[in-house]
């Protein structure tokens, strides 16, 4: 009964076969062609028909020249993924047998693929408006996304030259940074998912990706996302009081309670690179580590290609927050390869033919590298500094009694920036460097002349960050390296603020970042993805009433060798300077070059007399 009553199963509904309809219409007889045509546009098609149809079009492919373009056009918009299985298969060996057949179509096939990586758009109309436009999330989107790469793996399986014409494609399709944060997600993570079948493209993509996350980066100022935050935290604050103050059963209270603590971030675009600073990590964790283990081969792989990526990209860009933490993360894998960074770092840093402002950045990158990163024993740290101290002492006999010994940014913005990496990372680094044996830790300080640097022509005081500045004086003074604190009264004497007109009539008083420096690695803000970088940061620690205490009391030179504990007591001279802390959060970021809050907290000091 049901084979009788089942229809008989068509292979067209007229005029003959497909082959019949295109030569016909090359002939001129275009009836049965609109009417193809039609029908395939049908959103009411059944799968039946177009599976018959699929059959025939791979059959007469080679009929399909550029001529029938608006035909094949026709076919590539097919809803093939949202049909049964049966079309999705007979739709990937038409594609297969198209682009091998007709190459002229391969650039459209490409697009079509491509088109299907994000989720698609459901809208609601209501006398022709727009009432809702949003993502659809049907269940088998991931699905749909593995299908769409079946389908690309078979196109250049079929055509050896896909991934040349590919990458432009991926370049034009990439959305925009105001689109939803569940399409950019979904097309970042269907990018890196071809890295692993079309490896060839693998830079490329990488630089895609990271070009358009730093575009997200340098549009969300730390100020601006710090801002969000606080307002959204006094929003929530608010809403609670006045909620609590009613009838409320404990569970709605708990309820608003852990609604508080979200992972979302308050401004939006924050909130898009947080989503994808977070599928980079884990796809860096993905290469790398082979059934939980590092693989040195894959690792190293990648590793050279994120170098390209961040000396083509992320060191010419100033003040980027987030995106090149993605170094940082990779270099936590192995020692070997946070060494292979700071060498890389390093001849940036001490080669003459790079620009200045390159310089200045590498300097910046080491810097903060050393000081931030757990991962990096003292040994490292060491090693580094005596490279960087020996080239500061080199450069002072070059220049220190020539004609351009005098403090000059312009001259000499390499070598500040390499004075200021090596005063941040003793403030964050005295403490590892001077413990187990005193003595041999502070013979290892007073080895690597910080008086010359300090009191040479060229003056690094003047011109690096005053916090930076204040609490290497203090530590160098403790442990009577070097006295900073008559120079650094000379240089503030010699400071004339600048005072300017501003919008409005206002006057506003400038105060410079002659570096312009900033900290590469400054802490880190987006909720979700900073949890992969936590476990090897190095926060700074605020910095007790002890230790405020500590700083002001001198060691005591010609103490016992054997009697370590010995350097750390003395009395405070009179007329002591007090240091003190200022009331801004040192864990907020390099808000901008002029109030370099990122960096260790500005301490006002009453200088000794």
């Amino acid at each position: 009964d049901e084979f009788i009553s089942s229809p008989p199963r068509k292979t067209v509904r007229f005029g003959g076969t497909l082959t019949d309809i295109l030569l016909k219409y090359e002939k001129g007889e275009t009836t049965d062609f609109e009417l193809l045509k039609h029908q395939l546009s049908d959103p009411d098609i059944k799968d039946a028909q177009i599976i018959n149809w699929l059959h025939e079009f791979r059959v007469s492919v080679a009929y399909l020249t550029k001529d029938f373009e608006q035909l094949v056009s026709i076919l590539l918009k097919l809803p093939w993924l949202r049909r049964s299985q049966d079309v999705v298969e007979e739709y990937l060996g038409f594609l297969g047998n198209l682009v091998s057949a007709q190459t002229v179509y391969l650039r459209p096939c490409l697009r079509m693929i491509v088109s299907q990586f994000v989720p698609p758009r459901i809208t609601v109309r209501e006398d022709d408006v727009d009432i809702s436009d949003s993502d659809d999330d049907e269940e088998n989107l991931s699905e749909n996304f593995n299908t769409c790469h079946r389908a690309l793996q078979t196109v250049a399986r079929y055509v050896p030259s896909t991934p040349q014409f590919l990458m432009s494609i991926l370049v034009e399709n990439f959305p925009f940074i105001n689109k939803s944060e569940r399409t950019l997600e979904c097309y970042v993570h269907n990018l890196l998912r071809i890295t692993v079948y079309l490896p060839s493209l693998r830079l490329e993509i990488l630089e895609l990706i990271i070009e358009r996350l730093l575009k997200l980066d340098v549009s969300t100022p730390q100020q601006d996302i710090e801002d969000a935050e606080d307002a959204a935290n006094n929003e929530e604050k608010t809403t609670e009081e006045g909620l609590f103050d009613m009838e409320e059963d404990e569970e709605t209270k708990r309820n608003k309670v852990a609604s508080s603590g979200s992972e979302r971030m308050a401004h939006p675009l924050a909130e898009r690179l947080d989503i994808l600073m977070t599928i980079l990590f884990a796809y860096i964790k993905d290469v790398c580590y082979v059934d939980g283990k590092l693989d040195i081969g894959k690792t190293k792989d990648l590793y050279r290609d994120l170098v390209f990526v961040f000396d083509k990209l992320i060191l010419p860009t100033h003040a980027s927050c987030h995106v090149q933490y993605f170094m940082f993360y990779i270099c936590s894998f192995k020692l070997g390869l946070a060494e292979a960074f700071l060498d890389h770092l390093w001849k940036k840093l001490h080669d003459p033919n790079n620009p200045s402002v390159i310089r200045q950045t590498a300097g910046s990158y080491i810097g903060s590298f050393l000081a931030r990163a757990k991962f990096i024993p003292v040994v490292t740290v060491k090693a580094c500094l005596d490279l960087l101290v020996n080239w500061m002492h080199k450069y002072i006999d070059n220049q220190d009694t020539g004609s351009n010994a005098y403090c000059d940014v312009a001259l000499h913005g390499p070598f500040y920036s390499t004075c200021q990496a090596v005063f941040y990372t003793l403030v964050f680094r005295h403490k590892q460097l001077l413990e187990g044996n005193l003595r041999k830790g502070l013979s290892y300080l007073q080895s690597l002349n910080f008086e010359r640097i300090v009191m040479c022509q060229l003056n690094p005081l003047k011109i690096c960050i005053p916090s930076v500045v204040n609490l290497f004086a203090a530590i160098t003074r403790k442990y009577q390296l070097v006295f900073c604190y008559t120079i650094i009264e000379r240089n503030n004497r010699q400071f004339i603020p600048v005072v300017r007109s501003g919008t409005g009539g206002d006057l506003v008083q400038t105060c410079t970042n002659p570096l312009d420096s900033f900290f590469p690695f400054d802490p880190y803000m987006l909720k979700r993805s900073k949890k992969t970088i936590e476990p090897f940061y190095q926060f700074w620690e605020e910095l007790s009433a002890e230790d405020l205490e500590n700083l002001k009391k001198p060691i005591k030179r010609g103490s016992s060798e054997d009697e370590d504990d010995d350097f750390l007591k003395g009395e405070t001279p009179q007329n002591d300077g007090m240091v003190g802390i200022a009331p801004h959060s040192y864990e907020s970021n390099t808000r901008s070059p002029v109030s370099p809050t990122g960096s260790p907290l500005d301490c006002y000091v009453q200088y000794p007399h």
